[in-house]
């Protein structure tokens, strides 16, 4: 395992034929134009030493897995993405964004790439603080990824041209949002300066901060002060 001083992980969802080709019932629109950013910046990410997680959904072929408000479209429009499948509507990925050697694979049950998963376990193990998330689709895994991995307190880079909607409108909306809420927004051609300063490590600056502080974490009984407890045990 290489050296990583950059303490991220490059998170690429989604990226498998089932939502990129126009003849699958589930193609994201502007996926397939994001494929030659998602290869360029997953080169990047392995020449950096930044470990890649290649995350995919695969649904069952009896339909047992399959989210309920996607059930039907899977079901109508050819039950794309089944184990081991093959084609225009199958899990597999396009040109450039299959795993090599040293990259990881999850698998994923919903749309969070942390939602019953291993992935938060192997971010820990291998000591990352910041998730570089790209594929599709931007309103639902990326956006749903994105708000898990801050309430687990990971920082956030999203990678604006590396991800998908079905529109430009809900793809401007979405960004905004996750903007908003903490998550650092890049392109793909300014990734190719990331390294160790780029994004402020937002944990290890508030930890420094409760050190420095000497309030107790939460009130106490002091009759003194007039303080109580919290709760009333």
């Amino acid at each position: 395992m290489r050296s990583n001083s950059t303490r991220s992980a490059y998170i690429i969802i989604d990226m498998e034929n089932g939502f990129v080709s126009p003849q699958s019932a589930h193609c994201i629109a502007g996926a397939a134009a994001t494929i030659p950013a998602c290869v360029k910046t997953v080169a990047l990410a392995r020449e950096k030493g930044i470990p890649v997680f290649f995350v995919k959904r695969l649904y069952r072929t009896d339909g047992s897995d399959v989210e309920l408000t996607r059930y039907e479209t899977w079901d109508q429009g050819g039950k794309a993405c089944a184990p081991a499948s093959t084609g225009p509507l199958s899990a597999q990925a396009p040109e450039g964004l299959k795993p090599q050697s040293g990259d990881y694979t999850i698998i994923k049950p919903r749309f969070s790439a942390f939602f019953g998963t291993e992935l938060d376990l192997l971010l820990r193990r291998l000591d990352v603080r910041t998730v570089i998330l790209a594929g599709a689709t931007t309103p639902n895994c990326i956006r749903a990824t994105c708000y898990d991995a801050l309430s687990l307190d990971y920082n956030v880079v999203l990678l604006d041209d590396c991800c998908s909607s079905q529109t430009e409108e809900i793809q401007i909306a979405n960004m905004g949002d996750m903007r908003r809420i903490g998550a650092v927004i890049m392109s793909s051609r300014e990734f190719e300066s990331y390294g160790p300063e780029t994004v402020p490590d937002m944990l290890e600056k508030v930890r420094r901060s409760m050190e420095a502080d000497p309030q107790p974490p939460e009130p106490f009984s002091d009759p003194g002060e007039g303080r109580v407890q919290l709760d009333r045990w």
